[in-house]
C-alpha cells in the first residue's frame, strides 16, 4: 500500500477526531490535519509556499467575496424583491424555488467553471428564495451545493474540453468530434438533473415543504413593479459570465490579445462580487443610509458566519497545495491502475477514488493527471471509451468540493444560509451517495445515454 494513503487516513482521521471527539470547529481540525500531514512528510520548508499559493488564490478571494455580498444582501433586504418576484412564478409549485436553483445554479456552473465560486455566485440568492418557501437551511445550502457542482459536466464548460482532449489523444482526432462530444455530455447531463429534481421532490415530501397559500402568493405584476430593480441582481452577476463564455474567442480576443482574454476570465469571478455589491447599495440607498459606517455595520453582524468559513476553506487550499507537490493523486491512480481488475470493480472504485481526490484537487487537475489512465484502463476492461472519456466532467468535475470533510462548495453555502456542520453534512453525504451511484451505473453503460456512438 502507497504511503499517500496512509497521508489521507491520517488527514481524515485527524479531522474526524478535533469536530466529533473534540468539539471543536472544523477550521481547527483542517487546520491540524494540515500540520500532521506537514510533520508526516517532513514538509516544514514549504509551509510559507503553500500559504503564500493559497493566499493568491483568486479563487478563494472570490469565495470570500461573495460571503461578504451575501451579507450586504441580507442586511439590506435588497433581494427580497428578487424573492418576491420568484415565489409570484414558483410559489405555487411544491419546492418550486428549489426546481429554480437546480436549473440557475446547473447552467451558471457551465459558464463559471468552478464549482465552488458557482456556488457562490448563485447562491447569493437562490438559498434565500428557497429559505424563504420553507425549505431548512442545511437543504437549501446542499441543493445549491449539488447543483452548482454540475455546472462542470455540461457544455461549455472547459473541463469537457480537456476530457475530450483525452480521447484525441488516445484515439486520434479523427475518430471522434467535439459536436459529438458535446451531445454525449447533454445526454449524460439530463440524468443527472433528473436524479437531483427527483432528490429535491423526496426531501420536499419528507419535510413537508407545501407550495405557498394563495394569499401569500405575490401578484406577478405587482412584484415585478416594486421588484424589477432587485431583478437585475442575477442579471448583474451571470451576464459577465456570459459574455466571457460567448465571447471570449473573436472578441476580446482580437481587443485584449489572447494573453488579455484570459486574464479577463480568470478575473471575470473577482470583480463580479464587487459590481453586484455597489448596484444593490445604489439601488437601496433611498431606503437606508448608505455609508461606510452602515456598511461596516453590515458586514459585522456577518463575521461570525463569513471568518470560520473562509477559515476551513483556506486550511483547505493549504493542504490541497500540500498533496500536489507530492504527487499524491498520481501515485495512488498509479495503485489502481496495477490492479488490472474487471470492469464492474473498476465502475465501483473509480468514482469513489475520485470523490476523495475532489476533497483536495480540481476536477481539471484530476482530468489531466488521471484521465488519459481511466479511459484506458475501462476500455481494456470491455466499457465505451467514448462514454468513459464522457464521464469524466462528471466523477472529477462534479463532485469536485462535494465530499466532506473537506467539502469546499458545502462550506462556501453554509457561509451563505447559516445552516449548520452537522446537519448540513448528513445531508450532504446523501447527494454525494446519489451521485456516486448514478455515475457507477453510467460506467457500466446500464443507462441509455442521448449522443452514444
Amino acid at each position: 500500500m502507497p504511503v499517500e494513503i496512509t497521508y489521507l487516513v491520517a488527514l481524515l482521521v485527524t479531522i474526524c477526531v478535533f469536530f466529533i471527539v473534540l468539539k471543536r470547529p472544523i477550521y481547527e481540525g483542517m487546520l491540524a490535519g494540515y500540520i500532521v500531514l506537514v510533520a508526516m512528510t517532513n514538509q516544514w520548508g514549504a509551509i510559507g509556499e503553500h500559504i503564500y499559493k493559497t493566499s493568491t488564490n483568486t479563487l478563494f478571494y472570490a469565495i470570500v467575496a461573495f460571503m461578504v455580498v451575501a451579507q450586504i444582501f441580507t442586511g439590506t433586504k435588497v433581494i427580497d424583491a428578487c424573492i418576491e418576484v420568484v415565489l409570484s412564478l414558483f410559489g405555487r409549485i411544491k419546492g418550486g424555488t428549489g426546481y429554480v436553483a437546480l436549473l440557475v445554479s446547473s447552467f451558471m456552473g457551465a459558464l463559471s467553471g468552478s464549482a465552488a465560486g458557482n456556488v457562490a455566485a448563485t447562491g447569493v440568492f437562490t438559498i434565500p428564495a428557497m429559505k424563504r418557501a420553507g425549505f431548512p437551511d442545511y437543504l437549501a445550502s446542499n441543493i445549491c451545493m449539488a447543483s452548482s457542482t454540475m455546472g462542470n459536466m455540461i457544455p461549455p464548460a472547459g473541463i469537457i474540453v480537456a476530457s475530450f482532449g483525452i480521447l484525441t489523444t488516445l484515439y486520434g482526432e479523427d475518430t471522434y468530434t467535439m459536436s459529438q462530444f458535446w451531445l454525449l455530455m447533454w445526454g449524460i447531463s439530463l440524468w443527472f438533473i433528473l436524479q437531483r429534481a427527483v432528490t429535491i421532490f423526496v426531501f420536499c415530501k419528507i419535510h413537508h415543504i407545501e407550495a405557498l397559500p394563495p394569499q401569500e402568493i405575490p401578484k406577478f405584476g405587482d412584484a415585478i413593479r416594486k421588484g424589477w430593480k432587485s431583478m437585475m441582481i442575477p442579471v448583474v452577476i451571470l451576464l459577465p459570465f456570459l459574455l466571457d463564455a460567448q465571447l471570449k474567442e473573436g472578441f476580446f480576443t482580437d481587443r485584449l490579445t489572447a494573453a488579455g482574454a484570459s486574464a479577463l476570465s480568470s478575473c471575470v469571478l473577482l470583480f463580479t462580487p464587487g459590481i453586484a455589491a455597489v448596484y444593490a447599495l445604489f439601488i437601496i440607498r433611498k431606503n437606508m443610509k448608505v455609508g461606510p459606517k452602515s456598511i461596516v455595520a453590515l458586514l459585522t453582524k456577518g463575521t461570525k458566519s463569513i471568518v470560520p468559513v473562509s477559515a476551513t476553506i483556506f486550511f483547505a487550499y493549504c493542504i490541497s497545495n500540500l498533496f500536489e507537490s507530492l504527487n499524491v493523486g498520481a501515485n495512488i491512480g498509479n495503485m489502481i491502475a496495477g490492479w488490472n481488475l474487471g470492469l464492474v470493480p473498476l465502475a465501483l472504485i473509480l468514482p469513489l477514488f475520485t470523490a476523495i481526490l475532489g476533497m483536495i484537487l480540481p476536477g481539471s487537475s484530476q482530468v489531466a493527471i488521471f484521465g488519459t489512465a481511466m479511459v484506458s484502463v475501462m476500455a481494456a476492461a470491455g466499457a465505451n471509451p467514448f462514454l468513459i472519456a464522457g464521464m469524466l466532467p462528471v466523477i472529477c468535475g462534479a463532485m469536485e468540493g462535494m465530499t466532506p470533510p473537506l467539502a469546499l462548495c458545502m462550506y462556501t453555502a453554509m457561509g451563505i444560509s447559516g445552516s449548520g456542520m452537522k446537519e448540513t453534512t448528513k445531508n450532504c453525504i446523501i447527494w454525494c451517495v446519489l451521485h456516486y451511484l448514478l455515475s457507477v451505473i453510467c460506467m457500466l453503460g446500464v443507462l441509455p445515454v442521448f449522443g452514444m456512438v
